[in-house]
């Protein structure tokens, strides 16, 4: 172990070399899940060498002390049992000893903490199993009036065996409670369609629910049984890792390579990235082009609560790990998979998709044309920052949108829509070659690594690609790399910001460092990466995008709005700062730019369709925070059909047309001409933007910033010329 210290020393230098020159210069969204081998002499080398990483090559790592080591006992703990279903609260009075001593077992490479929690969770959950069955044997009595709290971070901790029974009576109970209902809605649905159908009876229906929820517990506490001591020492080292900022984490290799894959833009799967809330897994963002997407059903912020293969029972995947629920939704082209997913305003949906290849073109930016008053747009949809570090000669965001903008000048449009609504980020380079189509020349962003002199990245072409009317569309999902480009374009006063009220929040900056770099002649192979914060980056008027983000020139309402779902929203994230600004001049160009965005703010605060937007947004606020369940079987269907028969309000947000038409570039046509699969596809996201008011306002933007003498009389007279052509 010395001699590794004593190599990993020596090596110092090697480390500062690959943070300064590392290509992987990114601003990341997503944590994954990870496998670390079940050696504990290597888990204590592990920890020796990312002590060391993190100390020489964190941007500012977190003082390894008491306040430390309390955020990785509570982050911890909440991982193992998040819903407070299997430890007892005389366990965690145990654990509680060590609460202020785990950043003395992490630098000492003492693994105490980890051994006993480890024992002892396979202890409760070898007992919880036994549990569930003893529960299912018998049918529920859903005639009792009783309510279930689903508010895991308030429940407190069982204090026997008899409290944690019922708790765990009450969470099956509401499983099958919701199973039970919608089979008995499917059996009237049938009746209807089907006078000569025998419905079945509630007892066949009720026992039907305990058997699939108990061949759901067996499924889930079989992949359980599967893991070994090192997965579940991969969830200790991530709550320590996490602790230095949300964003810097343990790659175990096969980790790193799934890492490689996405940033290259080769994404698969049914088109929906996935992450863990709590524990549930829950949609995360929608692939473009994907049959997710297409089947425009699933949403951001939706939480899968079961996955079924066909006509198969659903399996309960809650509590699952999201590499097993990954694995059940996906499957062959052209199968089906049924999602029962618990969606924002509360209501629960079984949505069924069929499999497909999301294709990497999908992955990539596209634009489309439009006519507006005469006149020519276009709309560039740009889903990630993507990059191939592999192959210099491979597509890459900042020489796609090149092309996207020379084919639109080509079709004589007077203005463009940049739209980075949801792309959660990528390389930095690529920022920097799309802000510079619109500019003449200039500093992009500013980055600051840990004592050191802050850097500047600038467009150095002169050339200006585009110098028309631009708009950049944003919304909370927006982040890191997204939120450059739009700082940038705003802080040059380019372009008008428009979207949520601000983008993610993300102002760092990680490098993916490969560990086994650091040591050598290690009897334990590959020791995989650490994905650490190695810099920050700064708007060229000085502040930081971290927590912040980018507040939108035009704010339009949001459904989401009310969630806390940006990093501000996360305990240990990294402070705002700023830095002085770096020297630029503002596009001179701007002489109707604040009479345009007063014009929008107009129109918006009389619009329908975002007033309505607006009342869903509170609406499902006050949703997301009712927790509490009726187990009664007459209460609960009032309930759910109290909750849909509020939801039909909002029908018209799913149902509204702009009534503009969107239409693919000539070059595009000739492909489609040869490529069903591409038409579909083109045809599907001309749909969608012609139901998409927000592309309609920023539309509306770019029609405003053509005439150099807009007055507020005009703006009245076009809004009442709008509500005529609607109506």
């Amino acid at each position: 172990m010395n001699a590794i210290i004593k190599f990993m020393k020596r090596n110092y230098k090697v480390l500062i070399a690959v943070l300064c020159l590392s290509v992987t210069l990114f601003a990341f969204k997503m944590n994954a899940e990870k496998t670390i081998d079940p050696d504990p002499n290597k888990d204590k080398t592990l920890l020796e060498l990312l002590a060391f990483v993190i100390e020489k090559g964190h941007y500012n790592p977190a003082a390894i002390n008491d306040d430390f080591s309390k955020g990785i006992f509570k982050d911890y703990i909440e991982a193992l049992d998040p819903s407070k279903r299997f430890f007892l609260q005389s366990d965690i009075d145990e654990f509680r000893q060590y609460e202020l001593m785990l950043d003395d077992q992490f630098l000492n490479k003492d693994l105490t903490f980890f051994n006993l929690t480890y024992a002892r969770l396979m202890k409760r959950m070898e007992e919880s199993k036994k549990r569930y069955k003893t529960i299912l044997a018998q049918p529920f009595n859903y005639d009792v009036d009783e309510t279930f709290n689903a508010d895991y971070e308030t429940l407190p901790y069982a204090k026997n065996t008899v409290e944690i029974n019922e708790r765990w009576r009450k969470q099956i109970k509401l499983s099958t409670l919701s199973s039970l209902v919608t089979k008995q809605k499917l059996e009237e649905d049938k009746k209807k369609t089907d006078a000569s159908y025998k419905v079945k009876s509630f007892e066949t229906l009720e026992k039907e629910t305990r058997e699939s929820s108990l061949k759901s517990l067996d499924d889930n506490f079989s992949l359980i049984k599967d893991l070994n001591r090192g997965d579940w020492f991969s969830v200790y080292v991530n709550s320590i890792m996490s602790r230095f900022d949300p964003h810097t984490s343990y790659f175990a290799p096969e980790e790193k390579e799934r890492f490689d894959v996405n940033i290259s833009g080769k994404l698969e799967g049914i088109g929906a990235r996935l992450t863990k809330k709590n524990d549930f897994t829950q949609i995360d963002e929608l692939i473009s082009g994907g049959p997710a997407w297409k089947g425009k059903q699933l949403e951001a912020g939706d939480l899968i609560l079961k996955v079924g293969q066909g006509n198969t029972e659903p399996v309960d995947v809650v509590g699952m790990r999201l590499d097993d629920v990954v694995k059940k939704i996906k499957g062959h082209k052209g199968t089906e998979v049924k999602l029962t997913v618990k969606k924002v305003d509360g209501s629960i949906k079984v949505i069924s998709i069929i499999r497909d290849i999301v294709e990497i073109e999908e992955t990539y930016a596209k634009s489309s044309i439009v006519e507006k008053n005469g006149l020519k747009y276009g709309v560039i949809y740009l889903p990630k920052f993507y990059i191939d570090f592999e192959n210099k000669d491979s597509r890459d965001a900042g020489k796609d949108i090149a092309l996207e903008v020379d084919r639109l000048k080509k079709e004589n449009v007077s203005g463009i829509v940049l739209d980075v609504r949801d792309d959660g980020g990528g390389s930095l380079s690529t920022v920097v070659d799309i802000a510079g189509l619109f500019i003449e020349e200039g500093p992009i962003v500013q980055i600051k690594s840990a004592g050191k002199k802050k850097e500047v990245l600038y467009d150095k072409d002169k050339k200006v690609e585009w110098d028309g009317p631009l708009v950049i569309m944003v919304n909370s999902f927006s982040a890191s790399a997204s939120e450059i480009l739009a700082a940038a374009i705003q802080d040059y006063k380019r372009g008008v910001i428009i979207g949520s009220k601000q983008t993610y929040g993300k102002g760092t900056v990680q490098n993916v460092i490969d560990l086994n770099q650091f040591v050598r002649n290690t009897e334990y192979g590959d020791l995989g990466a650490l994905k650490a914060t190695t810099q920050k980056f700064y708007r060229i008027n000085g502040g930081s995008t971290q927590l912040e983000g980018v507040r939108s020139d035009i704010v339009m309402p949001d459904r989401y709005a009310y969630l806390k779902m940006g990093e501000r929203d996360v305990d240990n994230a990294m402070p705002w700062d700023k830095i002085d600004p770096a020297d630029y001049s503002a596009w001179k160009s701007t002489e109707n730019f604040n009479q345009a965005i007063a014009n929008s703010k107009a129109r918006i605060a009389q619009n329908a369709q975002f007033k309505l937007i607006e009342d869903n947004a509170r609406w499902i606020d006050v949703k997301s925070k009712e927790n509490t369940y009726s187990l009664n079987i007459k209460n609960f269907k009032e309930t759910q059909a109290q909750v849909e028969s509020e939801g039909k309000k909002y029908k018209p947000i799913t149902d509204y047309k702009n009534n503009l038409v969107f239409k693919s570039l000539p070059y595009e046509d000739l492909e489609m001409s040869k490529d069903a699969s591409l038409k579909e596809k083109r045809e599907s996201w001309h749909q969608a933007l012609a139901k998409d008011v927000y592309v309609e306002e920023a539309l509306n933007v770019l029609d405003d910033l053509q005439s150099k003498n807009i007055s507020k009389s005009n703006v009245s007279s076009k809004m009442k010329k709008d509500k005529l052509v609607k109506s």
